[in-house]
């Protein structure tokens, strides 16, 4: 599966984006989706996940209230809403595809940068 994230940008700390990740290639809602972030020098980082069907999503304790995942099969594509932004969450967001049988995400997307400025 060919995924593609779209949305990144700057942003001041307390706003918000919505983040857009197209998938395509095989039957999208096989796959369970999960967005996750990586700042310079650290490691990718968990942030948020769905299931094939929408039904269970689950987050990362630090951006948990502030952050909704959600997906739409009928168009093949997965969403992260970011609100409350801070500039901790400033880093580049990847999206990920994982069979629903797998562990570990197999398929990934080439990022989109989100920068916080305080």
């Amino acid at each position: 599966v060919q995924l593609q994230a779209c949305g990144g940008g700057l942003v001041q700390a307390g706003g918000s984006l919505r983040l857009s990740c197209a998938a395509s290639g095989h039957t999208f809602s096989n796959y369970d989706m999960g967005w996750f972030r990586q700042a310079p020098g650290k490691e990718r980082d968990f942030v948020a996940g769905i299931t094939w069907g929408g039904g269970t999503t689950y987050y990362a304790n630090s951006v948990k209230g502030r952050f909704t995942i959600s997906r739409d099969n009928a168009k093949n594509t997965v969403y992260l809403q970011m609100n409350s932004l801070k500039p901790e969450d400033s880093a580049r967001y990847y999206c990920g595809a994982r069979d629903r049988t797998a562990v570990t995400y197999g398929w990934w997307g080439q990022g989109t940068q989100v920068t916080v400025s305080s």
